[in-house]
């Protein structure tokens, strides 16, 4: 029996010394870089410091002596020229000969400059970064608070009456727009255009203007006005401290704020504001006009110490905004939670506890039975409210708090 086992063990280890002795082919050293397992060291720094410092400057090839592979690839070298060659030498390999999880998980990695670069860099890497799938993430890291149900009911329209985008004819471009210019409309175009009028044409329409990363590139071009919501109107006006108003709103690139055109109040003209920070903007939570009275769901659900918004405006010419409130005691109640007895009344006490005690404004009763617009030419008119649950939420109003108490 030990002779047996002592056979088998002598076997395994002459084997084994004589396949680690032999010598392995010089290229798998290389081969190492396209497996998975690389994806574990992969640094999205890395990645990014590979894009921005000057892509174009690296070879799309690896050199693989022993091995060939081939790609048919349509390339744009630095000249804005495009070569239709189309195969590697059998002594090199193709960025996309990479297996197809490795090259999906780099461009997943990449941020929207890094896929910019990669898509300028041929005509098949373009179609893979052009994926909606890859920038749904970014609309939704960078986007996601800001544009809601009106933003894309916006773009659609703009998708139907606009055959083409113009967002992209920008004389100087910067950052994501610059690798962009690369593959659409400037650059590429205008020196095409005068030799070959349907090579400008299909140019132009290689990016499909219903693609989310046409909206995402709309979004940054600065040109898109979309309909949101911003905190504190008019660089923190006193009069309205503390509310969250309807808008249109357009991104600066340059200064990475937004302007923002306010709805006339009756008689008065468009607010127009400037350097609005993303902090103050959030998409509509109601997807409902400013000049619509919001039906509550809610309202047998509140209690003393809820956080709510209601909807308040100066006169009925006047457009609502959203304005930011706590749910008090009534009058009748000492406060005490074990004897409290306000949920079970038709009326509701709101509180708006950034008013003075005594202020016309620090409390008003809405009545929750027979809810509709209560109010007048004096204090104003009360609509719906609006219960708020996220935690989220109520932390954005507490930061926007004001430092000193209102009159």
């Amino acid at each position: 029996m030990l002779f047996f086992v002592f056979i088998s063990c002598f076997s395994f280890i002459f084997l084994y010394n004589s396949i680690y002795l032999k010598p392995l082919p010089h290229w798998t050293s290389e081969m190492r870089l396209v497996s998975p397992f690389f994806l574990k060291d992969l640094s999205i720094a890395t990645i990014i410091r590979f894009i921005r410092t000057g892509f174009y400057s690296l070879p799309l090839k690896m050199s693989f002596k022993n091995k060939s592979f081939s790609s048919k690839v349509v390339k744009f070298d630095d000249s804005s020229n495009i070569s239709s060659s189309g195969s590697c030498s059998n002594s090199e390999m193709s960025l996309l000969d990479l297996p197809e999880l490795v090259l999906e998980c780099i461009l997943e990695r990449l941020p929207p400059e890094g896929l910019g670069g990669m898509a300028s860099v041929c005509s098949s890497m373009r179609e893979r970064c052009m994926s909606d799938h890859l920038w749904e993430k970014h609309l939704k890291q960078k986007w996601g608070e800001v544009i809601g149900p009106a933003a894309y009911r916006e773009w659609q329209y703009h998708i139907l009456y606009n055959k083409e985008s113009s967002f992209f004819n920008q004389p100087e471009q910067k950052g994501l727009m610059n690798y962009l210019a690369k593959l659409w409309p400037v650059s590429l175009i205008r020196s095409n255009c005068n030799n070959d009028r349907s090579s400008c044409l299909k140019m132009k329409h290689s990016l499909p203007i219903d693609s989310i990363m046409s909206w995402y590139l709309a979004l940054e071009s600065g040109k898109f006005w979309f309909p949101a919501q911003v905190y504190n109107r008019e660089n923190g006006h006193v009069g309205f401290l503390l509310s969250c108003y309807d808008a249109e709103l357009c991104y600066d690139p340059k200064t990475d704020t937004f302007q923002a055109r306010y709805p006339p109040h009756g008689r008065r003209a468009v607010a127009i504001e400037t350097g609005v920070t993303w902090d103050r903007v959030r998409s509509a939570p109601i997807d409902t006009s400013p000049y619509d009275l919001h039906t509550s769901n809610s309202l047998n659900e509140l209690r003393p110490g809820d956080h709510i918004e209601i909807q308040w405006r100066r006169n009925k010419e006047f457009p609502y905004g959203w304005w930011y409130g706590i749910v008090g005691h009534l009058e009748l109640c000492d406060g005490d939670e074990n004897y409290c007895r306000c949920p079970e009344s038709d009326m509701v006490a709101l509180e708006f506890n950034q008013y003075a005690p005594g202020s016309r404004w620090r409390r008003t009763i809405i009545n929750k039975k027979d809810h509709k617009e209560e109010g007048n030419e004096g204090d104003g008119f009360y609509a719906g409210i609006r219960k708020l649950y996220g935690d989220g939420e109520i932390r954005t109003w507490n930061h926007l708090w004001p430092a000193a108490v209102l009159e």
